[in-house]
Formats: structure tokens, sequence, C-alpha cells
């Protein structure tokens, strides 16, 4: 069969639904509301063909620019070449979601304000700042008095061949 390069050519697995994930549509998709600038995740539903992005959009994250009665405008960034294009696109709500991609950063920002609000109040300093999980080891010195410790002296051992 000759290849095709159709607006949903090779789509078969980026569009189907999850599994046990068919049937009716929940009606709180349509009840979410979206505002200006918030970041919304574009992803394609299959069973809805009507306001489907084209595939390249599937899985990125945008901001609404304008809002209509059926659908959402979402600005996208897509690389073309070596620069980084905004691409303006209107979306139907079927297929988006609110993004869950700065969640941390402000559930980390209020408890940030408290524990600062807290350590204010005892007069304390604090450092809000994120550190990784495993910090270095402190300095210690080793001491060398008991035989179990005590500075071995490794040697190179001699050559052997074994094939000859």
């Amino acid at each position: 069969m000759p290849h095709s390069y159709g607006y949903r050519a090779r789509t078969r697995d980026l569009f189907c639904k999850g599994f046990r994930k068919n049937g009716t549509i929940a009606t709180q998709r349509f009840l979410k509301t979206y505002k200006l600038g918030d970041l919304v995740d574009v992803k394609a539903d299959g069973a809805i063909q009507k306001g489907m992005p084209h595939k390249f959009y599937h899985g990125k994250t945008g901001v609404v620019w304008n809002i209509t009665k059926r659908a959402i405008g979402v600005e996208v960034n897509k690389q073309v070449g070596g620069r980084i294009m905004k691409k303006r696109i209107h979306v139907r709500i079927e297929h988006l979601q609110h993004s869950k991609c700065r969640l941390e950063f402000l559930n980390r920002a209020q408890k940030n304000d408290r524990v600062a609000k807290l350590a204010k109040a005892q007069g304390k300093t604090v450092s809000l700042k994120r550190a990784p999980a495993l910090q270095p080891k402190p300095a210690r010195v080793i001491g060398v008095k008991t035989t179990n410790n005590s500075v071995e002296t490794l040697y190179p051992e001699a050559y052997v061949n074994l094939f000859v």
C-alpha cells in the first residue's frame, strides 16, 4: 500500500483511549472553568473529532489567550527549524485539561510563607531554598591507633604470562 501523509496519519496509538476509559464522556469535563492566562494541557480525545487539535500539539502545555462559546484559544510553543514560534490554536474544551505543572511550586511557596512567618515571630533566620535530600557527610578524622586501622601500602603485582 502507498504511504499515507494525512492529517491524522500515524495516530493509531496516540489518539486511542486508555484501558477501561471508553464510554460516554463525563459531564464534569464541560463544566470546568478556564480563565485567561491559565496553563492548560492539550490532550486530544479520539472519541470526539470536532475541534480536535493537530497531532503535534497533543501533550503540549500552553497558555489560554482566548475564550469562545465552545472552544479555548491556546498559545503553544512550536520549534520550527532553529527557532521557537508561538502558535495560537483554538481547541474544544473536550481536548483540554488544567495543567498541574505549577501545583508543586504553588504548594512550596505557601509552605515557605508559613515557615518564614513562624521564623520571624520567633526572631530566627531560616533558609527557604530547596536542598538535595542526600547531603555530603561532615568532615571527620580517622584514627589509626589500633591494628585494624593501620595504614597499608598497596603495590602492583608482578606480571605473569599465563599463555606461554
